[in-house]
């Protein structure tokens, strides 16, 4: 449990300075294809579908690779 612990807080780390380095330019992520927005009037909805279902299959593989190194 420890060493899981240690590699998701150095994964959370690494994703949090990828962020801060590369925020710039990662603006196009939640303006993908397929992503869903209706603004009508006072009303505003926002579904990132294409967002979601690549940033699960990028969870996906990063918990694999996680998984066969421990």
């Amino acid at each position: 449990m420890a060493k899981l612990l240690i590699v998701l807080g150095a994964v959370m780390l690494l994703a949090g300075i990828f962020g801060y380095i590369f925020g710039d330019r990662l603006s196009w992520i939640g303006n993908l294809p397929g992503d869903i927005r209706i603004e009508r009037g006072n009303f505003h909805f926002y579904f990132p579908l294409t967002t979601g279902i690549l940033a699960s299959i990028l969870f996906s593989l990063v918990w694999k690779i996680i998984r066969t190194l421990l």
